[in-house]
């Protein structure tokens, strides 16, 4: 099968070294597994059954058949150009609008960075929190720092540890689950709670809605694989499998949590409960299991939720600037680690100013609401990009279904959805600075090419 983005062995199409191969189709699966599962079952529990009720299964249903739609956009598109940059090279190539295409891309990133900086906040503040004492923001960016190190020193590295630590997030999650079986099978639960909606101050519909735009971001992850294209044996073969298959797994073991949850645990307690509604449930069926097993798995959940954004922000960084979107100093990969080490350091370093400046509680909402603005771009692109062909086949998606999902993430991203105000206000600051980065970028990439074009000039 020939390959459109095909170059010397060993070396990128700039000339300087490749990204190393090493993802086959296994070490995919667990990357997509790993990423999606996160850290957002365990926070976002609670949160869902505050806004729909006993029957928060559901928006984790509805949440998962949105983001497999979509996904069969990623899958054509990475199919299509297997390069790292992800959502923002289908956005450049379908629309060649460079601002836009800044803003996919900073968008993306923002989502990534974020989520890794919350990840090393609870960190510090929750998990790490049950064995000791430790001052904060310091043990935050010194975990930032020690995810930079691992990222540095390699993908096959990087994506080891991930399997290690997405077996352990499986195996407390599967705990919970069995926790819940068992339970129910001594005659504890109440199955009724499944159909329970919270309708006190808003119709079913929005109840529903509302906590399917929430449950979105425990989802979403499975977009962060495109970026790692350029080290995956075969993408274009791979791809397809191992993400459709990664989301099945993480979607069934969100059902069957927030299943068991419902059955064992009031929703109003749920709530109350927040980030540690899961530990209500082990509280309830499992009295005697000590909590600090579930903390420490927690622990390990959180990294590998961090070392898989932060490596996908430093692989999106690495593709932006292979297109030229932005500096391709910002592309530079290390000779012997064949790390984007340039990358990994500008995302590092965003990192460790937003733990040590921001709120990064208040950016959740936001980064779900910017994704799906993603997604529907993404949707759009794919319907675009079809009166461009390669020489290679491809996964093909049908077309209906990225119809829909552009449909779906559009709503889901508006007002209708019942999402909070604060969302807007907040992602409209962002982009703010995202357009103002835009200038500066576009500055600093003008003048690169008329340096560019000055020195041809003089050598001719």
């Amino acid at each position: 099968m020939a390959d459109a983005t095909t170059t010397a062995p060993g070396t990128s199409g700039s000339g300087q070294p490749a990204l190393r191969r090493v993802m086959g189709s296994k070490l995919l699966l667990f990357f997509v597994v790993g990423d999606i599962i996160g850290t957002g079952v365990y926070a976002l529990t609670g949160q869902v059954a505050g806004r729909v009720g006993g029957a928060l299964w559901l928006p984790f249903l509805l949440a998962f058949i949105v983001a497999f739609m979509t996904a069969f956009s990623y899958l054509e598109l990475v199919g299509k150009y297997p390069k790292a940059a992800g959502a923002a090279l289908y956005a450049n190539r379908a629309f060649r609008i460079r601002i836009l295409t800044f803003l996919v891309a900073f968008a993306v990133m923002c989502s990534g960075i974020t989520s890794a900086s919350s990840a090393a906040v609870a960190f510090g503040e929750t998990y790490l929190a049950e064995f000791i004492t430790s001052p904060m923001p310091l043990v935050a960016i010194l975990f930032i720092l020690m995810l930079a190190a691992i990222n540095f020193r390699g993908v096959k590295e990087s994506v080891t540890t991930n399997v290690v630590l997405t077996c352990i997030e499986l195996a407390g999650l599967l705990i919970i689950i069995g926790v819940g079986v068992w339970a129910v099978l001594n005659g504890d639960g109440e199955p009724s709670r499944l159909v329970e909606f919270n309708t006190q101050d808003q119709t079913w519909l929005v109840a529903i809605t509302s906590a399917t735009s929430l449950a979105f971001f425990a989802m979403v992850g499975f977009e962060d694989s495109v970026n790692m294209a350029e080290e995956c044996k075969d993408p274009v073969r791979i791809f397809p499998k191992a993400m459709l298959w990664g989301m099945v797994i993480a979607a069934t073991i969100y059902i069957l949590v927030s299943v068991t949850s419902s059955l064992l645990v009031p929703a109003n307690e749920l709530e109350a409960a927040e980030s540690s509604a899961l530990l209500k449930v082990i509280d309830i069926g499992a009295p005697g299991m000590p909590r600090e097993i579930f903390s420490a798995i927690g622990l390990f959940a959180v990294i590998n939720s961090a070392l898989i954004n932060m490596l996908m922000a430093s692989r999106l960084i690495y593709g932006m600037a292979n297109e030229r979107i932005i500096p391709k100093q910002l592309g530079v990969v290390h000779p012997f680690r064949r790390s984007p080490w340039v990358a990994i350091l500008f995302t590092s370093a965003i990192a460790i100013v937003l733990v040590s400046t921001v709120d990064i509680s208040v950016l959740g909402g936001t980064t779900a609401l910017l994704l799906l603005a993603v997604f529907a771009i993404v949707n759009i692109a794919v319907l675009v990009l079809r009166k461009e062909k390669v020489e290679h086949k491809h996964f093909r998606a049908p077309t209906v279904i990225p119809v829909l999902a552009a449909i779906f993430c559009i709503y889901l991203a508006s007002p209708l959805s019942g999402r909070p105000a604060r969302d807007y206000v907040v992602a409209l600051i962002l982009l703010a600075v995202g357009l103002l980065l835009w200038v500066v970028n576009w500055f600093f990439m003008r003048g690169a090419e008329q340096k560019e074009l000055d020195e041809k000039a003089l050598a001719e």
